[in-house]
């Protein structure tokens, strides 16, 4: 490596413009990570010059920060945009046929898509129609559960659990806590935890 390439790659402290050697180690300006200082009065004094760019830099920063999209969630990613879904339940739906969470955007993008072509509603995953009747939407998960679908078993978990019936929570959370469906785990937890329906932990 020639001498103005190692140049080019020296940290200088934005105020003094000292390099940082053996000797001497910069800081990164702590809210907005641009620029570095050898020291406390460096800083000070580089303020007035600074402040503008810092306090731009330091907001785009916390937006990142706060609009970040996570790597992951319990629940899985839509299968149909793959990001991960969120952490709110309202904010996904689950289709009776295939079992499969559909996060909002994507299914509002199917509705828009089918009023626009003048289709009738169906599945934005399998393309199963949707049923027209709450009976045969559990017509269509008791199919799933059948086929061993942990996502069907662990609806049907809180379809019970709702209704008041904890042995039959119970039974489809820790089928579906078997076969690796992770929000069964918690719930089976709250229900050793709080001693609902078996003996409290």
């Amino acid at each position: 490596m020639n001498a103005d390439a190692e140049s080019d790659k020296m940290m200088y402290c934005a105020s003094c413009g000292t390099p940082e050697v053996d000797d001497v180690k910069l800081k990164d300006c702590a809210a907005c990570k641009l620029v570095k200082y050898c020291g406390v009065q460096c800083q000070k004094d580089h303020r007035p010059q600074h402040k503008r760019d810092c306090k731009k830099r330091a907001a785009e920063l916390r937006d990142e920060i706060l609009f970040k999209q996570p790597e992951s969630s319990h629940l899985g990613d839509c299968p149909i945009c793959c990001l991960p879904l969120r952490i709110d339940a309202t904010e996904s739906t689950m289709m009776s046929c295939c079992c499969k969470l559909i996060c909002d955007g994507c299914e509002y993008a199917n509705k828009i898509r089918e009023m626009n072509e003048k289709l009738d509603h169906q599945c934005p995953f399998c393309r199963h129609p949707v049923p027209k009747s709450q009976e045969e939407g559990n017509r269509n998960i008791m199919k799933r559960v059948e086929a061993n679908d942990p996502a069907a078993m662990r609806h049907m978990g809180r379809e019970r659990w709702g209704e008041g019936d904890y042995d039959g929570a119970f039974e489809y959370w820790t089928k579906a806590a078997g076969l690796g469906n992770i929000d069964s785990h918690y719930q089976l937890s709250v229900m050793y935890r709080d001693g609902l329906g078996v003996e409290k932990d």
